[in-house]
């Protein structure tokens, strides 16, 4: 199944992408997703649903995060070995762990907001992995039994505030709208292998970012079963895995950073396209 939210920022409704392409409405009979939908026992019953007899939504609506009320949105670094040598850091003996704000989550078309006094603003097309049961301890080999499905994620950074000013990479990691999310939640029984897909990223329609999750550092099992044993991940937890090469401050004799006007446009193959247009920051109406 493809879930989604669809409607304007705080009043998104819950949706299916049917085979067509269509997106059917199932706010009858859900209120929203949130994250005690994505358990093992009611993504069940979503496939229960005869999709063909909801109704179509038409025309183009704006899409928000394919779920609500994520409690952790956790992130792994230098998980790609090509990316690991653009940024010139050795391969990680064991998977970095930071976190990203759910306060950045929003749209897979929302715009991007180059924060204040931003020099660095970068782009990251990722694979996101979604909890769907909680997960605490538990052995590589058990792992995708934790997993709802995934999602396609532009991890947004400030490399200015993530790696020259103290401290952790948080900082330069959680800014207001650097998570966008979706198209939609992809259920692992629709995805495959999720160590096979392939990525890509442009910026102003310029190929910037083409890799493919099979070069990952630390595999999906490894990465659930890693970080359980530091905390317990509970349903609609996301996780978002690395990059492959071609970020902007990878790029030789001179970075390349994202400026207010600019057009991101992102894809991981089985989980959709996202869209951006970056621009200044501005105080947030929510």
């Amino acid at each position: 199944m493809k879930l989604l939210r669809y409607g304007p920022v705080g009043n998104e409704k819950p949706a299916i992408l049917d085979q067509n392409g269509d997106i059917r409405d199932i706010s009858g009979l859900i209120t929203d997703f949130t994250t005690e939908q994505l358990l093992p026992e009611n993504l069940k019953k979503l496939t229960k649903v005869d999709v063909t007899s909801l109704p179509v939504v038409t025309g183009n609506p704006r899409l928000g995060a394919p779920f609500v009320g994520s409690r952790k949105f956790l992130a792994i670094g230098l998980n790609y070995a090509d990316h690991a040598a653009e940024a010139n850091m050795p391969i990680p003996p064991e998977p970095i762990l930071f976190t990203k704000t759910t306060s950045c989550i929003q749209g897979p078309d929302d715009d991007v907001m180059i924060p204040k006094n931003s020099k660095k603003t970068d782009w990251e097309v990722e694979l996101g992995i979604v909890i769907g049961k909680c997960a605490s301890y538990v052995d590589k080999s058990d792992a995708l039994e934790h997993v709802a499905g995934y999602v396609l994620i532009n991890d947004v950074s400030e490399r200015e505030f993530q790696l020259e000013r103290g401290g952790s990479w948080d900082k330069g990691k959680g800014c207001d709208t650097f998570g966008p999310i979706g198209p939609w939640l992809v259920t692992s029984d629709e995805i495959g292998d999720p160590h096979d897909l392939d990525m890509w990223l442009d910026v102003n329609g310029t190929r910037m970012q083409t890799g493919n999750t099979r070069t990952m550092i630390f595999d999906i099992p490894t990465i659930v079963s890693y970080v359980s044993q530091f905390m317990t991940l509970e349903p609609g937890d996301i996780i978002t895995t690395g990059t492959p090469p071609g970020v902007g401050m990878g790029f030789k004799p001179d970075p390349i950073f994202l400026k207010p006007g600019d057009q991101i446009h992102l894809g991981i193959e089985k989980l959709g396209e996202q869209r951006q247009a970056v621009v200044e920051w501005q105080e947030r109406s929510d």
